[in-house]
């Protein structure tokens, strides 16, 4: 066949397969795939197809799967599955297309706005992680169970051809059912969200947003199907497959699950959106604007209590149909469905629209329908049907509940309506005229509705009933209304009031009962004292009506109900205080109570029955007395039996009246919470003020004598009650204070209301009440409080200015010197003036709120210390009262003008003497204070106080006259045995501030006035308030607010000379805010406590208002300090004051200040040289040397302005000191420089050049002075000047080298040597600087060179035996003192002014200073020393007699010899390196060699690698050179471009006779000069060789001062070098091996370690090069030089020795070891005999020359000898 096929071909085409073929590849191919071979194996090519699959698929199946197209519609709900309970109402939307919607059209005939909604917002009280979101899906009712309607949307895909008929099949059918049964709707599917997942997973998600939380999107991809489970729809079904889905995500019964996506956009609500609709679908603000969508705000149905009152109109009625049962009814109704209408009568017509609609649809509807459920004759229902409820409900308004039978399938015979009538049921709204609520099971009637039918239950109509009037349908009617109480009390008790108010029949019908008209008070009464029965959650919903209705009542004629009603009140007060479930504010507040007074409380109407037109006429004083009279006859009919027939009673007289004659529990409880009914009091008051247009009546007249009269009383009972309280209930202090608080706040509105003076009056009634208790912590703290509110009073200003007499006003004296000198102030006005700043009795009288204030603060002050913080709390408490008041004041825009300020300020003038008084209590931090010549005080009382190495010894050796040396002193001084209580840091801050704010507004010519008049011991105690308050104000910046730069910090610098004062940067911070006064209920109780760290700007803005305040109030204090200046030419101690003065100015410019108030106070500095130069230089030479040193550091001020003025300053002083003192000026401006550049770590020297020459200048352009020798003078101190400073730039390039840098301030003392202050000085900067790195011998040594200077002097200036003659009685603690008695008196005057005058140059000097010299040397550990320094103490003390100084003197020896006794050898000190310098780069280092003392156990690596690393960062790491050996430097060899440095350990060296007085550690390391270093060598020039050929080097260095010294290295002035033969080295070793195994062995405690490894190394068989060896190699063989005899000889017996003490260590050894070391003691025993048995011959061989005997002695050979040993 094949071949046929072939052939055939072949024929007819005539082609054979080539030329086919060939055709073929004239085609163009087609694009060819990439990479077809490009796998490397079958699996490469599975993974590589699976990737390309994958590529670009539809994430999504179920959109490429449409369902079945019908209309569907959501319900939503919230249900708390905790609580088992739906938590909200249903929300119902829609997403049907408008294709759909027109299907549903016939059935829908309008659609409203509010009905579109998408959006709702939900409320959540009680949040909960069992909160879930619900969304039902129901569908327009078809045929066929649930199940078979959601078969096509789980089985059907819209892709496959074969289903196409098939789905458009199901489309025509859902749109002819939507035509048919459109208002019909059955459940589909159902949806469930837990909320809280998902806005937690969206903050998880975004974090970085602040502001708000933006929620998060839920995407729920499946729908559980109701299919097969039709019979289960009831909430609790739904609840039960919630908590399945919670255990095991989806629910555990098989239920059908329906593929769906519904996206859900879930997040917080922080403000109300646009277009909001309230659930009565009532527009919320924002309104919406055009064309935008609504969104609903869904009721809550909270999961607990909600204690919120009505606060809007709300009547909604929600009705459940639950489940119906037509089980037993042999019927074919299946499909069931009810329409529910409202009625309002019976006929059909009288159905009311009050249904809210659901989604796109009518809002409010007729007739609303529940889903069918298909074929199911017991169906569950989850509908909820929501209506608003008529305002105003009668007997035939009822629900009507009509059953039908849907038929869906539309029968050949049937037209028309697919419905079936079955039956009717309905529910009547009232029952006994009260709203019917709760579940119900109803029958159903079978026939046609009877008349009237509405007027009865369903229960009673002689009908047919279905089942024979069973019950079938189950339903629950819930409602939320404002109108219907749904309490039994509440509503008693509103229908009695109701009546009251008339316009109802009697007999009156309440419930099943019927009230007769003459009961009606009884029966009021009654449900009046019911109402705290009723339940706490209705009684607050009601709460303004009930309240509003009780104070109607109050009111009414009917005096039983008006009492009964107050004592009601009082008990809702009580209840609801009591409640734990309701908030309170800080004060114990009921919040809702709070609220009601705010916001909702009303005047009560008038009683209507009491208004008749024939007492028009009556007069209003008539009308009170009648008022009055029948009050008081109905409460005291015995005391007045009036009968009247008119009351026209107010409110505020009704409710003081009632507050007054409550008795019992009600008396206490309406003062217990007082606070509302005082609230109640002030806003009837002032309602009554307004309605009765009484604002221009007079205040007298506007409340009746009786009101008052009550007020009154009202204020005695609660001021009584806080008494008793106080007395006898200390567990009630809080309640006490409380009411305290509320009591103030009510006279503090009685003063905007009522007469001042009655005011004042009920304000000096509770004073006088509170003063007859014991004055106590808590009793101080509320009368504070109660003062405080009060003169937080807007009027409160005005009255106590308005109080001020004409005769209390301050005489302004004349500002001329000669009339204020003249003597025409009298007696009697200085007291008037000195009265002025003091709290007298005449003050109190015509500014009674500002003196009982200031009273009570002079006792909170006074108060003494408790030990348990009340005392600082009530002081605290005071200071505050005070602060915030003069803050309102100082903020008050009625304050502005300086004249009204001045008028303020004299109000608070006894506040100025209560402070000054008080400044022992202060607590407060002076840095460094500079005090001059005690003239009353102990000087010995200060020496305590010194601290450590500083210029301020002398200082405060010589005394404070201001006693600021402590709070400890200061309060012992001032209390005399009284524990007064310290103020706390931040209360003396707040008093020091009101102090500074009086003074700065007071009338500066008053203040003057005082100034002159008051006692010196006053003046002086202003004087150190001042100095107080620059300490306290100083400018301190905080770590965060540091700036980096300097540029940053003269900013800052600028804007604190520039900037505004502290009072308008604080009113910049405030001026945004209203300006309301302190109210209450405008006050926040709260304090805001913002711990976050605070931005950059935030840092910026308070550095410039805490700069802005210690500029301004460093100011203020120098106001005072100039008005007490031009008060001095009347003062009796000018000198005192002046000094005074001046300690304060220099105390501030001590402290951190700004530039403008630098400027000020160097004006002020120089008007005092000016004024009062002689007195200055004279009698306080102390201080102005400290004058000298402040001037002369802002002289090197890197600020422009500064320097200016200081520099003019200084001049100045030189200028008027040129007469007179000017040698004692040049000494103390060149010690202040000395110290300065000595000291100051911030110092810049370009500037203080620039300086001097601005003085030069000066000196040079004064005309006045150039015929005199001053501007040489200057000049030549300048340059003297100018010569320190060049020293000091040397020392500033040496600062990281501390020995070169010593070396430094060492030659600059040196060269003051004819100076002894400047000398005296620049020791203790180098004492300053050697306990800064820790080398206190060192510093103490200066401190004792500093005393040998002080010595020298006094000796010269007065002969005492006690005191040491000079330097040279130092020389026991270092002979280098003696470098000090240079100084005699050719060279130095100690008579020469200027001369030897610093404080240390005394004997109270001379002591300070070896005093912190012992101490130092006790530091260092020096015990020796300290002994030799208080020998030279105690004498001095011993002639003063100050045994309590001997006791401390001796009780340190007696602890320093302890510490000798107890440390011993333990004590580790200094180790010494011999360090050379070899090079050009090092200048005047170039070839010498010091000697460095390092501290204890220091090792050669750690101080080369120190000075390695300093002299690399000098030259460079390829410039220096580290010499590693000790070998000699041979200069030759070294580069010239390189630095070399050669550092050697080296050890004290002591000759034999010295050794005899160095017996203890101390003497071998004290008063060192010779140091030893050895270098080996060998003649072939290796440093190590063999025994016989080794050589060793010994160099002994000299210093050329002993050390410990001054400075810690010290030049090497002397060397000297011997060389040892072998066997000297091998002698020297073996007498050093002799010494270790001596000591070893006889040592107290031996030690068993070391004396093993001694042996070891001796007796070892092993030891290289050890002592057998070096005894065959020097004892083996006599030598042959006679040279070398004595040599053998030694070393013979060296061995001999040897062998001796290893014998003794072997038989100690045998004594210290344990058991398990026999055998190591028997090898060392071995190898020990080994040794002895060795060295016998070499040992017993002797040279026989050396015992022949010497007939003639050779002169060389002695010399050789002493050479040689």
């Amino acid at each position: 066949f094949l071949g046929c096929l072939f052939k055939g071909l072949t024929d007819d085409s005539g082609r054979t397969l080539t030329s086919s073929d060939f055709n073929l590849r004239c085609l163009a191919p087609d694009q060819r795939l990439d990479g077809l071979m490009a796998f490397s194996s079958p699996d490469e090519l599975d993974r590589l197809n699976q990737q390309e699959r994958n590529r670009n698929r539809h994430p999504e199946l179920f959109a490429l799967y449409p369902p079945p197209d019908e209309p569907i519609f959501a319900t939503m709900a919230l249900y708390d599955l905790k609580e088992k309970k739906k938590i909200s109402e249903n929300f119902y939307c829609d997403l049907n297309s408008e294709q759909f919607k027109h299907f549903l059209k016939p059935h829908t005939p309008h659609v409203d706005v509010s009905t579109l909604a998408k959006s709702a917002i939900f409320s959540i009280t009680y949040p909960s992680p069992d909160i879930y979101l619900v969304i039902k899906i129901e569908k327009v009712l078809q045929q066929g169970e649930i199940g078979d309607c959601a078969d096509p949307y789980m089985t059907l895909r819209e892709c496959e051809s074969k289903n196409k008929d098939k789905i458009e099949k199901l489309r025509n059918q859902a749109e002819a059912f939507c035509q048919r049964l459109g208002r019909y709707r059955m459940p589909f599917a159902w949806a469930t969200v837990n909320i809280m997942e998902v806005i937690t997973s969206a903050v998880d998600r975004d974090v970085t947003d602040s502001d708000s939380v933006k929620g998060g999107q839920c995407k729920k991809s499946c729908f559980f199907s109701l299919g097969q489970e039709g019979d289960r729809l009831s909430d609790e079904d739904l609840l039960k497959f919630l908590s399945d889905i919670k255990k095991t995500s989806t629910p555990q019964r098989r239920i059908k699950t329906i593929p769906g996506v519904m996206k859900l956009d879930v997040s917080p609500v922080n403000d109300m959106p646009q277009g909001c609709l309230s659930p009565e679908l009532i527009p919320l603000k924002p309104l919406a604007e055009k064309n935008i969508r609504p969104l609903k705000e869904v009721l809550e149905f909270p999961s607990n209590e909600v204690y919120v009152p009505h606060n809007i109109y709300r009547n909604l009625l929600y009705v459940y149909p639950l489940r119906l049962n037509f089980v037993s009814r042999l019927t074919s109704s299946k499909n069931i469905t009810i329409k529910i209408q409202f009625m309002s009568g019976e006929d059909p017509s009288c159905a009311l629209p009050v249904f809210f609609g659901k989604s796109s649809g009518p809002e409010f509807l007729q007739e609303v329908y529940t889903p069918v459920t298909y074929h199911n004759k017991s169906p569950d229902f989850y509908e909820e049907v929501k209506l608003s409820l008529p305002a105003r409900l009668t007997e035939r308004h009822h629900l009507l509940f009509t059953f039908y039978h849907i038929s869906c399938q539309q029968k050949q015979n049937q037209s028309g309506s697919c419905e079936t009538l079955i039956g009717y049921s309905w529910l009547p709204m009232l029952n006994s005229d009260r709203l019917q609520t709760g579940p119900f099971c109803l029958p159903i009637i079978l026939e046609r509705l009877p008349i009237n039918y509405s007027l009865h239950p369903p229960e009673v109509p002689p009908v047919k009933w279905m089942e024979g009037h069973k019950g079938l349908f189950s339903l629950e009617v819930q409602a939320v209304s404002s109108v219907h109480t749904q309490d039994n009390h509440l509503e008693r008790f509103f229908t009695l009031c109701h009546a009251l108010e008339g316009g109802v029949v009697f007999p009156l019908r309440v419930k099943e009962e019927k009230i007769p008209e003459n009961k009606l008070e009884h029966e009021l009464k009654l449900s009046i004292i019911s109402l705290s029965s009723s339940s706490l959650e209705p009684l607050v919903l009601f709460l303004h009506r009930v309240l509003d209705k009780l104070f109607t009542l109050i009111m009414q004629p009917m005096v039983i109900a008006g009492q009964t009603a107050f004592e009601s009140v009082v008990s809702i007060v009580n209840s609801l205080h009591n409640s734990p479930e309701l908030i309170k504010d800080q004060q114990g507040r009921n919040s809702l109570l709070a609220t009601y007074l705010y916001w909702v409380f009303c005047l009560p109407d008038p009683p209507q029955n009491t208004q008749s037109a024939d007492f028009g006429h009556v007069k209003n004083d008539t009308i009170e007395h009648v008022l009055y009279s029948v009050r008081h006859s109905l409460f005291f009919p015995e005391l007045s039996p009036v009968s009247v027939f008119l009351l026209l009673q107010q409110f505020h007289e009704e409710l003081a009246l009632q507050m007054v004659v409550s008795t019992g529990v009600c008396k206490e409880n309406a003062y217990k919470y007082a606070w509302f009914f005082f609230e109640l009091l002030v806003k009837s008051m002032a309602q009554h003020v307004c309605q009765m247009e009484k604002h221009s009546v007079p205040r007298r007249s506007r409340f009746s004598d009786r009101f008052k009269d009550d007020i009154t009383t009202i204020v005695s009972v609660v001021t009584a009650e806080i008494c008793t309280i106080l007395v006898k209930q200390h567990k009630e202090v809080e309640q006490a204070e409380k009411v305290n608080i509320s009591l103030a706040f009510f006279l503090y509105d009685l003063m905007s209301l009522m007469d001042r003076g009655f005011v004042f009056q009920l304000v000096k009634n509770y004073c006088n009440q509170v003063n007859l208790l014991v004055s106590m912590p808590n009793l101080i703290s509320m009368r504070l409080e109660f003062l405080r509110i009060l003169c937080s009073h807007e009027h409160y200003l005005n009255l106590s200015i308005f109080f001020c007499s004409p005769a209390s006003a301050p005489v302004s004296p004349s500002p001329s010197i000669s009339s204020q000198s003249s003597g025409s102030c009298s007696y009697q006005e200085q007291q008037r003036i000195l009265a002025l700043f003091d709290l007298s009795h005449e003050f109190k009288q015509q500014h009674y709120l500002t003196g009982l204030l200031l009273t009570e603060l002079s006792a909170a002050l006074d108060m003494e210390s408790d030990g348990y913080g009340s005392t600082h709390f009530v002081q605290r408490k005071a200071i505050n009262a005070i602060n915030s008041l003069l803050c309102c004041h100082d903020l008050d825009h009625r304050c502005e003008k300086p004249d009204i300020r001045a008028k303020v300020a004299a109000l608070y003038l006894p506040l100025v003497g209560i402070i000054i008084d008080a400044t022992n209590y202060l607590d407060f931090t002076v840095s460094d204070t500079r005090g001059g010549k005690n003239k009353t005080g102990d000087q010995d009382d200060d020496l305590e106080n010194i601290p450590p190495i500083n210029q301020s010894i002398a200082m405060a050796i010589a005394g404070n006259p201001f006693n600021t040396l402590g709070r400890n002193v200061l309060v012992s001084m001032a209390s005399l045995g009284k524990s007064i209580a310290t103020l706390a840091a931040d209360s003396s801050r707040h008093l020091l501030v009101c102090f500074l704010w009086v003074m700065k507004n007071a009338d500066r010519s008053l203040v003057q006035r005082w100034a002159v008049e008051m006692p010196p011991s006053q003046l002086n105690k202003l004087l150190e308030l001042l100095t107080i308050c620059v300490s306290c104000f100083e400018y301190r910046v905080s770590t965060q607010a540091l700036q980096k730069s300097q540029q940053a910090k003269l900013q800052l610098e600028e804007a604190l000379l520039r900037g505004s004062g502290a009072r308008g940067e604080m009113m910049k911070r405030v001026g945004g805010r209203e300006n309301l006064r302190w109210r209450k209920d405008l006050t926040q109780w709260r304090q805001t406590n913002d711990k976050h760290d605070k931005t950059k700007a935030e840092l910026d803005q308070e550095a410039i208002i805490s700069g802005n305040l210690a500029t301004e109030a460093n100011l203020i204090v120098l106001d005072i300090l100039e008005t007490i200046i031009q008060a001095v030419p009347l003062a009796d101690c000018k000198d005192s004051v002046v000094g005074g003065v001046l300690k304060v100015l220099l105390h501030s410019i001590t402290c951190n200040q700004s530039t403008t108030y630098l400027s000020h106070t160097f004006s002020t500095l120089r008007a005092l040289v000016v004024k009062f130069g002689d007195l200055l230089f004279e009698e306080e030479a102390e201080q102005c040397a400290d004058l000298c040193q402040k001037v002369l550091q802002y002289c090197s001020s890197p600020v422009d302005e500064n320097r200016s003025q200081a520099c003019a300053t200084l001049y100045l002083i030189m200028r008027y000191s040129y007469s007179n003192n000017f040698s004692r000026i040049k000494m103390q401006v060149t010690m202040s420089l000395a110290s300065l550049v000595g000291k100051s770590s911030d110092f810049q020297e370009e500037y203080l050049r620039r300086s001097l020459r601005t003085i030069l200048a000066y000196a040079e352009e004064d005309a006045e002075m150039q015929n005199t020798q001053l501007p040489s003078q200057v000049d030549e101190l300048l340059r003297n000047l100018n010569c320190i400073l060049s020293d000091t730039v040397k020392m500033r390039e040496f600062q990281e080298d501390p020995e070169m840098l010593m070396d430094l301030m060492y030659r600059i003392a040196k060269g003051y040597q004819t100076s002894p202050d400047l000398r005296l000085t620049w020791l203790q900067n180098m004492a300053e600087k050697h306990n800064n790195r820790k080398c206190y011998t060192e510093a103490a040594m200066c401190l004792v060179h500093a005393a040998a200077l002080v010595a020298e002097y006094l000796s010269m200036l007065e002969d005492h035996k006690y005191l040491p003659v000079g330097s040279v009685t130092f020389q026991n603690i270092s002979p280098n003192v003696l470098e000090e008695s240079a100084v005699s008196d050719d060279i130095l005057s100690p008579d020469e002014d200027g001369v030897c005058s610093g404080r240390c140059f005394t004997e109270n000097g001379l002591v300070g200073l070896l005093e912190q010299a012992a101490e130092l040397f006790s530091t260092g550990g020096l015990y020796e020393a300290v002994n030799e320094v208080y020998k030279i103490i105690i004498p001095i003390l011993e002639a003063r007699r100050d045994f309590r100084k001997l006791a401390l003197t001796h009780d340190k020896l007696h602890r320093a010899f302890e510490n000798i006794i107890n440390k011993g050898i333990k004590r580790m000190f200094g180790t010494y390196f011999r360090v050379g310098f070899y090079g050009s780069k090092f200048g005047d280092l170039d070839e010498r060699e010091f000697i460095y003392k390092e501290p204890g156990i220091t090792h050669l690596p750690e101080i080369s690698h120190r000075l390695e690393n300093f002299y690399v960062q000098c030259f460079g790491e390829e410039t220096l050179v580290m010499i590693k050996d000790s070998t000699p430097v041979d200069r030759k060899q070294l580069k010239p471009n390189k630095a070399y440095i050669q550092i050697t350990y080296v050890e004290p060296y002591f000759d034999d006779y010295e050794m005899k007085d160095r017996l203890t550690n101390f003497e071998k390391n004290f008063n060192l000069r010779r140091f030893m270093y050895t270098t080996p060598f060998t003649k072939s020039g290796r440093p190590r060789g063999e025994l016989n050929e080794q050589y060793k080097r010994k160099t002994i260095l000299t210093t050329m001062h002993a050390f410990p010294y001054v400075k810690t290295r010290i030049n090497v002035i002397q060397k000297e070098e011997f060389d040892l033969t072998p066997i000297e080295v091998a002698i020297e070793d073996m007498q050093k091996k002799t010494r270790e195994l001596a000591v070893a062995t006889h040592r107290e405690q031996p030690d068993a370690k070391m004396l093993q490894m001694l042996l070891q190394g001796s007796v070892g068989a092993t030891v290289n090069q050890g002592p057998l060896e070096v005894a065959q190699v020097f004892l083996n063989e006599i030598p042959a030089d006679p040279k070398l005899f004595r040599h053998h000889n030694k070393l013979r017996l060296c061995f001999k020795e040897f062998i001796m003490r290893c014998g003794e260590a072997v038989e100690k050894n045998k004594h210290l070891i344990t058991a398990d070391q026999k055998e190591y003691q028997q090898e060392l025993k071995k190898n020990y005999n080994r040794l002895r048995e060795n060295l016998r011959p070499m040992l017993e061989r002797k040279i026989p020359e050396l015992y022949k005997p010497i007939i003639r002695p050779m002169v060389e050979n002695s010399l050789i000898f002493f050479r040689l040993s």
